[in-house]
């Protein structure tokens, strides 16, 4: 049996409902014949998880021809990809503060936009951060001495992404305001909307990480709040422009994102423009004493089943995954066994229940 994706348009589920996917695990080596070669181990490990989506990082391929070769021999292996992402098109400083090579950056994402159409693969994650995610200088630990990334706006903390570090007090050399940050989206993405719509290409903006706060001059509102949500999906104006709701994110902001995912999830599936989440908790929200950590999925504040009963009651069948890991004993694969493991289960129980 196949089951058209309701979610993201132009795939196709081997079973009803919602997809538990992952990362794509071990290295993809590029060969001189131009067809790729992956890592034995990564692969049984993904089987043996029993995932059917995975999220591709940085592969060694930027034309369209080689997406789709790479997508083929995926296929080949038994998965399908959901996300073939480019890190240096996801998070773009340029665009969000309009800064030198802002247009020759808009035009290097339009076309991995073509690209990822023409090669059949139909989503794209966004994020519209200008100075990254930001986390405490140390890890600290959670449950059974695993540690993990957290925020307290109180100790020393930074900003990153690719390579970038981003510091206090001003990341950029001043203080930008709301009405830049919203001229400089909507310029964007007027030029994404139909380059995405002839590429048949869904993209979910991914929340801000902390949201809601302003981070070193640059604020973190639009993509950050429940209402800025709503006003940039209306700006955009197509079904192509959409959310992947980051479950942590929405956490670390609590009460100041004035709406719950439970809420997040019930407005934008009812207009078909949630595309994808990532389910991870924290241990409290970030304007607690102390701020947030990441934890277990089943060792923070809230309660994630509830996440899953609300996908389960919209009709969801897009893919959920999990999201930054912790350091655990035995390693990277026991995490990701241990955070995947949890949603197949959850999304178990609540759709066979």
């Amino acid at each position: 049996m196949s089951y058209s994706m309701k979610a993201v348009k132009g795939y196709v589920n081997s079973k009803p409902g919602i997809q538990v996917g992952t990362k794509w695990e071990g290295k993809i080596t590029k060969k001189t014949d131009g067809s790729f070669e992956f890592d034995e181990d990564g692969i049984n490990f993904l089987k043996q998880l029993g995932v059917e989506w995975v999220m591709v990082n940085d592969p060694p391929a930027s034309t369209a021809a080689e997406f789709r070769r790479l997508r083929e021999q995926i296929e080949e292996q038994g998965f399908k990809i959901f996300r073939l992402a480019n890190n240096t098109l996801h998070n773009m400083q340029e665009i969000t503060l309009n800064l030198e090579g802002r247009d020759r950056k808009i035009d290097e994402y339009l076309q991995y936009i073509s690209n990822l159409g023409e090669a059949g693969i139909h989503y794209a994650t966004y994020a519209h951060m200008g100075n990254g995610i930001w986390r405490d200088d140390i890890r600290r630990p959670v449950r059974g001495g695993a540690t993990a990334g957290g925020l307290d706006l109180k100790i020393p903390n930074k900003g990153h992404w690719g390579g970038k570090l981003y510091e206090w007090p001003l990341s950029h050399g001043r203080r930008y305001s709301e009405e830049e940050l919203w001229e400089n989206y909507e310029y964007f993405i007027k030029k994404v909307k139909p380059v995405a719509e002839a590429a048949d290409v869904y993209i979910g903006v991914h929340p801000d990480d902390p949201p809601a706060v302003e981070m070193a001059g640059i604020p973190r509102k639009i993509f950050g709040t429940f209402e800025g949500y709503k006003r940039a999906l209306e700006i955009a104006d197509s079904d192509h422009i959409g959310a992947c709701l980051c479950v942590g994110c929405w956490l670390e902001g609590g009460a100041e994102l004035c709406g719950t995912p439970e809420a997040f999830i019930r407005y934008f599936a009812a207009k078909g423009l949630l595309f994808k989440l990532h389910v991870r908790n924290v241990t409290a929200p970030m304007t607690s004493a102390g701020g947030f950590n990441e934890t277990f999925p089943s060792a923070g504040y809230y309660n994630l089943l509830n996440v899953i009963k609300t996908l389960d009651e919209v009709g969801f069948d897009g893919a959920i995954m999990n999201d930054h890991l912790i350091d655990m004993v035995g390693g990277h694969y026991v995490c990701e066994a241990a955070f995947t493991s949890y949603l197949q289960g959850a999304v178990d129980a609540v759709q066979n229940s």
